[in-house]
């Protein structure tokens, strides 16, 4: 328990006194942001530092933070440490920028900022990858959201898409993406999602006042048990990998892009980008510590370990049965309302590229149609074959690693260029350098090399995305 309780309190000095540093180096005024200077009713549209900041937590805390945490904690009790130590010098910082890069840029999605900060040829290589991404992590919450809906409220175990509750679960969930992604962002984003956030930190609550009333067995960290995988997973760079929402992702550049645009001030940033990031890191500190518990006391059947599935044990047990509905509720809202802001995203993406406005439905609807085309299709596919799900969500993985080194090399850009010390982007940017291309070099689904291989190409193509970082900013400088 100490260890984990000692995570908590490095997370809430890292929000008190790392994110002001952070906020310091990129210097916000009192300039008009963008949500004032282009209003358009659709997506540049003012609200208010609260409410920013509960929608901007139910957008990148899709269940990243629950099964990236109810998977990462396998590891053992370092996961206490490494996800907010990751969260205040990595995730934090990532957000933070993303977000604010977006407001000084007309609220411009990462393709353009990468397009902005990186060149033309970096702009035409991620926008392929943002939008794989953007459509894969789409895909799998529609049917994440739908299998826990279906399991709780209908008891079913087997989620076959031939089986009409199933498939009608997921076709509502769906319907909602669509209309969230259509609708100007004011009307049900604007409204709801601080209702759902609320609902998100109650349910996550329930299941930490459940610690001190039911007990929790947790184990501190030593040196003798730094690596508990039961498989034998290596630390680095499996745990980086698979721990992302609440630690660091990609994804949430690409939804602190879609909150930058209805920013009121520049201040207000700090709240919103760096202290939701350490709200989610919290959420996943607490659900790892739950998966911990039901996990070392054999509550869990082997065969969902790691799982979704596990949420509902973890609900069970620490939450009183006539409320453990509720958590299961909050849970499922974290894939709806982040697979329709994926899609918002891809939206807001794809139009800023082709220069298409969006105040016209018309406009909006010949973007719309051909994606959720795809995610139709890919959805059929996913749940017509055996182990897509795992196959999907490691590619997710992979590329959602992989967009956050951009956004944090366009950051070091930025800082260099203001001539201030561009250390806080450029350290996480090597190292996630590293992890992702050490993963995908290991992996089968890569190039299936040995570790050892892998990390030392990984460690060559830091070197070279170093050179490459340094010449960018002496390009940008002149």
């Amino acid at each position: 328990m100490q260890t984990f309780l000692f995570g908590i309190v490095i997370l809430f000095l890292g929000y008190i006194f790392y994110s002001r540093y952070t906020e310091k180096v990129f210097s916000p005024d009192d300039r008009k942001t963008p949500a004032h200077t282009m209003k358009d009713g659709i997506d540049f549209v003012p609200m208010s530092k609260n409410r920013n900041a509960l929608i901007h937590l139910l957008n990148i805390a899709g269940m990243g933070p629950i099964i990236g945490a109810i998977q990462g904690i396998l590891f053992g009790p370092i996961a206490f440490l490494l996800i907010p130590i990751g969260c205040i010098f990595a995730g934090g910082v990532h957000d933070y920028f993303a977000g604010m890069l977006s407001i000084r840029n007309n609220g411009a999605q990462i393709t353009g900022l990468i397009q902005r900060y990186l060149g033309d040829t970096a702009f035409k290589i991620f926008m392929v990858i943002v939008s794989i991404m953007l459509l894969l992590l789409a895909t799998v919450f529609v049917y994440t959201a739908g299998d826990l809906f279906v399991e709780r409220f209908f008891g079913i175990k087997e989620f076959l898409i031939t089986n009409p509750i199933v498939l009608c679960s997921y076709l509502v969930i769906l319907l909602y993406f669509i209309l969230a992604t259509l609708f100007p962002i004011d009307k049900i984003i604007g409204k709801f999602y601080p209702v759902l956030g609320l609902m998100l930190i109650l349910g996550t609550g329930m299941v930490l006042i459940g610690f001190f009333i039911n007990g929790v067995n947790l184990q501190n960290f030593s040196l003798s048990n730094y690596n508990l995988h039961p498989n034998n997973l290596p630390l680095i760079p499996m745990f980086f990998m698979t721990v992302s929402c609440g630690l660091l992702s990609g994804f949430h550049s690409t939804q602190a892009t879609i909150i930058s645009r209805t920013v009121d001030n520049e201040k207000d940033g700090r709240r919103i980008f760096y202290g939701m990031m350490c709200l989610e890191s919290l959420i996943a500190m607490i659900w790892a510590a739950a998966a911990m518990d039901v996990y070392s006391l054999n509550q869990v059947p082997q065969n969902i370990i790691g799982t979704v599935n596990v949420v509902n044990i973890i609900a069970n047990k620490f939450v009183p049965l006539n409320l453990a509905f509720l958590v299961t509720l909050a849970i499922i809202i974290l894939p709806i309302t982040s697979g329709d802001t994926a899609l918002r995203g891809l939206r807001i993406t794809i139009a800023d590229a082709l220069k298409l406005e969006q105040k016209k439905i018309s406009n909006r609807l010949i973007i719309v149609i051909p994606i959720i085309v795809i995610v139709l299709s890919i959805l059929i596919w996913a749940k017509t074959n055996a182990n897509s799900f795992s196959l999907i969500w490691r590619y997710f993985t992979f590329f959602n690693q992989l967009i956050a080194i951009p956004v944090l090399f366009c950051a070091s850009v930025f800082i260099a260029k203001a001539g201030k010390k561009y250390f806080i982007t450029l350290i996480p940017a090597l190292f996630y350098v590293f992890i992702t291309m050490s993963f995908i070099f290991s992996e089968k689904i890569g190039f299936n090399l040995p570790l050892m291989q892998a990390e030392i190409i990984g460690l060559i193509l830091t070197i070279l995305a170093y050179i490459y970082l340094k010449s960018r900013i002496k390009q940008d400088k002149n």
